[in-house]
């Protein structure tokens, strides 16, 4: 399975609305619950309106389009990580997931995953 590294920094952020959130950047996670209006985005895309943000957060794309019927993927991914002291936040959207970890462990997170067999791109 290949695993697609990207550049940016995220940040995960709590926001007050979405007025002041841009929408049309490349990574733009946005969850809403009665209880919370969470976004996840590249740092330098930040609202001015977020009321928490945790920084410096890095991130692998599962490459390809993930069919619903397939099990496992991320339960292998976040298993293999946790065995290695590794935190996650994990983002699903319709073709694929996506992995985050704090940026002091992503290397090393790099490094696991590709000694367990999967390409990092």
């Amino acid at each position: 399975m290949n695993l697609n590294i990207l550049k940016q920094e995220f940040s995960v952020c709590k926001v007050e609305d979405l007025s002041m959130v841009h929408l049309e950047a490349d990574f733009c996670f946005i969850g809403k619950t009665d209880e919370e209006l969470s976004l996840v985005c590249a740092t330098e895309d930040v609202p001015g309106n977020t009321t928490a943000r945790d920084d410096g957060w890095r991130a692998f794309r599962i490459q390809g389009s993930l069919d619903f019927s397939l099990i496992g993927i991320l339960s292998k991914i976040s298993s293999l990580l946790a065995e290695n002291g590794i935190s996650i936040f994990a983002l699903s959207t319709y073709n694929t997931d996506y992995v985050l970890t704090k940026a002091e462990n992503f290397s090393r997170a790099v490094e696991m995953l590709s000694g367990a067999g999967y390409v990092i791109e």
